[in-house]
Formats: structure tokens, C-alpha cells, sequence
């Protein structure tokens, strides 16, 4: 048995004696509960016992015992989300229709990123973007120009991602 599980054991043993012991005085007077190192709780030792283990013992020390709420086995099932019944299938022409709904959600996407990663790289010129009047300091400047290669590299990696997507549906551009 592991020392862990060994631990909780008699941790349970313990505060179970300790209940016992509540419920009739005279056995409690009679034997003194040990709080041992570790955290273990025990009435089973004698007063020598417990002094060779460094055993305190609990003269009106109140115990308080926390259950853990039960753990979900990891097998157990699931709930469904709400609005879908269990084992219900989605008919053929329902999954073509949701497929061709999000294939032409995906290519609108595209299109709307390509525009926009067309609009960067007219703006970048090739690296040599016009300079602002706001950025008479060069520094602004070529900090401006680094953040616009870092949009334009976000903006491709955003295509790409599209464009797998949309071969996921057989869709090629």
C-alpha cells in the first residue's frame, strides 16, 4: 500500500476512533489520541511508543477532518452539449449543407485577408515605405517599418491557415 494511501487510512482510522471516543467519555479517558509526524492520527500506540516516535498527544485539540469532493472517473461519459441529443447523426444533405456554409464562410475570410495583406504590402513598397511627418526621428521611422514586416508575416501566416482549412473541403486556390 503506498504511504500516501497509508497516511489517508489511518487519518480516517483516526478521526473514526476520535468520533467513537466523543460518543463515550470513559473510553476516551482511557486512551489518549497521538498526532504522529506526517499528520497521522492514531489511539493504537502506547505513551512509550509514542514518545519514541515523537507522538504528540491531543488533549482537547479539535480535529478537523475536510472531505475531498469524489473525483470523475476519467471513463465516464461526457454530457452532451445543450440542443444535441445522444447518438443523434446529422443527415448527409444537413453535413453538405454546413460544409458548404463554412467553406464559403472560409473563402470570404480569404478574400478579406488577402485584400487586406495586398493593401500591407503596397504600403511596405518593397521595404521602403514613404516616411510621415510625424517621424522625424529615423528611429520612428524604422520602428514603423519592422512593425509592418511583422504584420505583413502575420498576415501571410493567416492565409496560409485559410487556405489549409479550405483544403480540408477539397476547395483549392
Amino acid at each position: 500500500m503506498p504511504v500516501r494511501a497509508l497516511r489517508i487510512a489511518l487519518m480516517w482510522a483516526g478521526a473514526a476512533l476520535l468520533s467513537v471516543g466523543a460518543l463515550s467519555p470513559a473510553h476516551a479517558e482511557d486512551k489518549p489520541v497521538y498526532r504522529c509526524p506526517g499528520n497521522l492520527y492514531t489511539d493504537a500506540l502506547t505513551a512509550r511508543e509514542a514518545r519514541d516516535k515523537g507522538c504528540k498527544t491531543l488533549d482537547g485539540a479539535p480535529i478537523t477532518v475536510i472531505q475531498s469532493p469524489p473525483r470523475a472517473s476519467s471513463g465516464a461519459a461526457r454530457p452532451a452539449p445543450p440542443g444535441a441529443s445522444q447518438g443523434e447523426r446529422v443527415g448527409s444533405d444537413d453535413q453538405k449543407a454546413r460544409d458548404s456554409d463554412a467553406r464559403r464562410i472560409l473563402e470570404a475570410e480569404l478574400r478579406k485577408e488577402e485584400d487586406a495583406l495586398a493593401a500591407l504590402r503596397k504600403e511596405f513598397n518593397d521595404g521602403q515605405p514613404e516616411r510621415r511627418g510625424d517621424e522625424r526621428n529615423y528611429q520612428k521611422y524604422l520602428d514603423r517599418v519592422n512593425d509592418m514586416k511583422a504584420a505583413i508575416t502575420r498576415k501571410e501566416a493567416d492565409v496560409a491557415a485559410l487556405r489549409r482549412e479550405l483544403g480540408k473541403f477539397g476547395a483549392n486556390r
